[in-house]
């Protein structure tokens, strides 16, 4: 899958400190044995990237999916909002989904995100920080955070309405991850509206710009292939984020900002 392909590619070129995995995608099942050795080269956190909307769940999903496909997001939304949520079934599907992960990995997930950021919608987050806490007590994941205080978001202005709303959705997920002993970012950005202007190249530059101990900047770069034309309607965006993210113009804007991709261990400040 081109998507797999992109992503491996920037890991190798050390442009990507993260990913996070569809397990529910046959994908997955086909291409972990040979990403498991690619990350032992090198080293990269891979988690579990949760979906509960547009694709076919890995369980029976009664009262969440219609016809074997997982709802839309704006479905979801509404559904979070209004207390309408069916608990045991996301329950379930979480379970499901870290099962195959663990399955193919031999490993627990190094984080947990969600598939159009509905990890961190009301109710669906408290699902996920006990399922999380209760199954890796020991060391447990950390947990994507897709809010930031509003002053950065307006700093940057690239996105904020976006970054707004996503933010006012997710309110609530990071202290309640943090409460129950998860580990979070303190900053999410890279978020605009998929349009060609302003080219990528900006995108990215304005998400190096600011404050903060743990930076997540997220990006979705793909080479389209017809399988991805078939799972997902973003296309073109995700072949210029590649374009950019491969290039040499992204080494120099990393060098010029002084920063460099990390794994979350080595973010945050010195202990």
């Amino acid at each position: 899958m081109g998507v797999c392909d992109a992503i491996e590619r920037l890991i190798e070129q050390r442009r990507l400190s993260a990913t996070g995995a569809m397990t529910g995608m046959a994908g997955w099942r086909r291409r972990a044995g040979d990403f498991r050795c690619l990350v032992r080269a090198h080293p990269a956190d891979v988690g579990l990237h949760f979906t509960l909307t547009g694709q076919r769940p890995l369980t029976a999903a009664r009262d969440l999916a219609q016809d074997g496909r997982l709802p839309d997001i704006g479905v979801l939304v509404r559904r979070a909002l209004t207390g309408a949520l069916p608990r045991d079934a996301i329950r379930d599907e979480l379970r499901a989904q870290l099962d195959a992960f663990e399955d193919e990995w031999g490993a627990p997930p190094d984080f947990l995100d969600g598939h159009q950021h509905a990890h961190a919608l009301p109710g669906i987050r408290d699902i996920v920080v006990e399922e999380l806490v209760r199954r890796y007590a020991a060391t447990p994941p950390w947990l994507r955070n897709c809010r930031e205080p509003l002053a950065w978001v307006r700093r940057r202005r690239l996105g904020w309405r976006k970054a707004v709303l996503i933010g006012t959705l997710s309110a609530g997920a990071a202290p309640r991850a943090q409460a129950a002993g998860l580990a979070t970012n303190d900053s999410f950005r890279g978020l605009y509206d998929f349009g060609p202007e302003p080219g990528y190249r900006t995108i990215f530059r304005a998400a190096l710009d600011g404050p903060g101990e743990r930076v997540l900047v997220h990006c979705h770069p793909g080479h389209v292939d017809e399988e991805l034309r078939r799972l997902d309607p973003l296309l073109e965006p995700r072949e210029h984020e590649l374009a950019y993210l491969a290039s040499a113009a992204c080494g120099e804007d990393l060098h010029a900002a002084r920063v460099r991709p990390a794994r979350f261990r080595e973010t945050g400040r010195p202990r």
